[in-house]
């Protein structure tokens, strides 16, 4: 049964695609969750907010360097819920109790169904909600005093086409990401009770009342001509950008995507050897006081 969250997309149909995207993060990724657990007391309570397939908790996991951690995964997909639990519990061994919370991260009585925490995590999710300051105020209630709050959010747009394919006008993925842009500003608009939020991330965590807020970034680069995954992940990307693009992308540009898509046409993407993969993922974090 598809399950639609507010931004009305069917995140449990995307599983292979988050894993496809986890795989190819993992090791960039993974410096960030030992920064973020640097610190922290032994056994510390770690809550992933909006956790999708797991990826960021299975990191989380594997970096704990003792016993007697609580992993407490929360989604409102019961697909992806079920599927993170068994990949964290499988990372976790016996290093943490892995539990799983089916919940809204736009509940503002959260906090009451959590345990208070020494990390909370929430990746790309809180832009999906449609109170984004709001969701970002739950989530500093959910952190014990001294806690640390982080979410990924922001960055720099992925790339993975040369800007020139030898078929059609070039500068495809730019197009394709400017459509993604209009379509993401019409899908939040869309969200019943959209608020506004015109100022950055680290405004919001400051207005939730963190200190000590900063942020850093992770480079996630994968030259060409990569990994056979990296072609499998570019064609389920550019067929999601083109999804999303819909009218947006002229006929032309529909065209010249189909031939891309098309394992029998000789300017297939899963045949090229010079897809690669580079963007930017910006963490933001404070402390509850």
């Amino acid at each position: 049964m598809a399950v639609h969250t507010h931004d009305d997309i069917d995140w449990g149909d995307r599983l292979r695609s988050l894993r496809m995207a986890e795989a190819l993060d993992a090791e960039p990724t993974r410096v960030a969750a030992r920064r973020l657990l640097d610190g922290m007391p032994e056994g510390p309570t770690i809550v992933d907010v909006g956790c999708g397939a797991g990826g960021m908790s299975v990191l989380f996991a594997e970096e704990l360097t003792a016993a007697g951690a609580r992993i407490v995964l929360v989604d409102a997909t019961e697909h992806l819920l079920a599927e993170a639990h068994r990949v964290v519990s499988a990372a976790a061994g016996d290093k943490a109790t892995v539990e799983t919370v089916h919940a809204d991260v736009a509940d503002g009585g959260l906090p009451a169904k959590l345990p208070p925490a020494d990390l909370v995590w929430a990746s790309r999710v809180v832009h999906h909600l449609p109170d984004q300051q709001a969701a970002i105020d739950t989530l500093a209630r959910l952190a014990r005093p001294g806690g640390l709050v982080a979410i990924s959010e922001g960055g720099l747009d992925f790339n993975c086409l040369p800007w020139d394919l030898g078929i059609g006008r070039p500068g495809l993925e730019g197009r394709l990401l400017a459509a993604r842009g209009e379509w993401f500003a019409g899908m939040r608009a869309g969200i019943p009770g959209s608020v506004s939020m015109p100022y950055g991330w680290n405004i919001a965590l400051q207005r939730a009342g963190l200190e000590d807020v900063d942020s850093f970034g992770v480079l996630i680069h994968h030259p060409a001509p990569g990994p056979e995954l990296l072609r499998e992940f570019v064609i389920e990307r550019v067929t999601w950008l083109t999804g999303v693009a819909g009218d947006l992308l002229g006929d032309d540009d529909r065209e010249t995507v189909a031939a891309l898509l098309d394992p029998a046409s000789s300017a297939f993407l899963g045949a090229r050897q010079d897809l690669f993969l580079q963007g930017a993922k910006t963490i933001h974090c404070g402390r509850r006081p």
